[in-house]
């Protein structure tokens, strides 16, 4: 992963789906040969100069202050994960030799166990920025069942999303959304943490073995781990529409707890309680949804 090139493909992307008149800007006519924004046009709603915000998009970020980013940020629309993507990238380009690589957690703590373990009501478990599962509560295990059978520890939903395909869109009701969704919080992890050896081995993996993943890494596109809405088909309990909350954990930089919910009443709240009968009924494994691999 090139920062030059990841700077200048990310910028070209974002200008490229913004139409003049959505900025405000006149069109000259049909005959464009640039999809989206020119650079000049850029440049112009950043405040820059048209030579400097070439330099910006040809990969040199280094020095840009927070204000011009901040208005390149506004010129090109960028949301709450693409502004935090910039601001990565910039850093990194300011950074003289290779930064200290951070230290993602490969364990979790026994009292972030023991929380998961009291959360009874509802399928909880703890994830990384790679979408790798390091521990799970009774009922994500049961949720999360068709994710977890693969035997490689630990589980990873990115490598169940693109690497089993047909189980997936039977699991995921959104699976497209899914997938999209997936490979955009990969590449603002990778913007983060470009050291990550684990994160480049996977992304690397999942580039050489799914095409559709390949699709969607190229889009630029980035996303922000959030809350909202899970739509899942278990092949136990049948159709689930989940409320999801994902909490960042302060104390461990880079790891999110997710728990999964739903009203009171609703025919998900009804078979979430089947899926606990069910789990009940289970025997509980040796490891909780995490082995170290050697």
């Amino acid at each position: 992963m090139d920062l030059r090139t990841d700077i200048r493909e990310f910028l070209r992307s974002r200008r490229a789906r913004i139409a003049p008149d959505q900025a405000g800007l006149p069109a000259y006519g049909s005959n464009r040969r640039v999809k989206g924004l020119r650079r000049e046009e850029v440049a112009l709603l950043a405040g820059v100069s048209v030579d400097y915000y070439v330099r910006l998009e040809r990969g040199s970020l280094a020095g840009a202050s927070d204000g011009v980013l901040d208005a390149l940020a506004t010129a090109l629309r960028l949301d709450e994960a693409e502004r935090d993507h910039l601001f990565h990238l910039a850093r990194r380009s300011g950074t003289s030799g290779d930064p200290r690589p951070r230290r993602p957690a490969v364990t979790v703590r026994p009292a972030l166990q023991r929380v998961l373990a009291a959360i009874s009501d509802a399928p909880a478990w703890i994830c990384n920025g790679r979408y790798d599962v390091l521990a799970t509560n009774h009922l994500a295990r049961a949720l999360f069942a068709p994710v977890l059978a693969d035997p490689r520890r630990p589980a990873n939903t990115a490598r169940f999303i693109c690497l089993a395909p047909e189980a997936a869109r039977e699991f995921f009701v959104d699976y497209d959304d899914i997938a999209g969704d997936a490979a955009a919080k990969l590449r603002l992890e990778a913007g983060r943490d470009p050291h990550d050896e684990e994160l480049i081995a996977l992304i690397g993996e999942l580039s050489a073995r799914s095409d559709m993943f390949r699709q969607r890494w190229a889009s630029q596109d980035v996303r922000l781990h959030r809350s909202g809405r899970k739509r899942l088909h278990h092949p136990v309990v049948g159709r689930l529409d989940l409320d999801v909350e994902s909490l960042d954990l302060p104390a461990e930089p880079g790891l999110y707890l997710t728990v999964y919910t739903a009203p009171a009443g609703t025919p998900t709240a009804d078979n979430l309680a089947l899926l606990a009968s069910w789990a009940a009924s289970r025997p509980t494994p040796a490891h909780n949804g995490y082995a170290r691999r050697e």
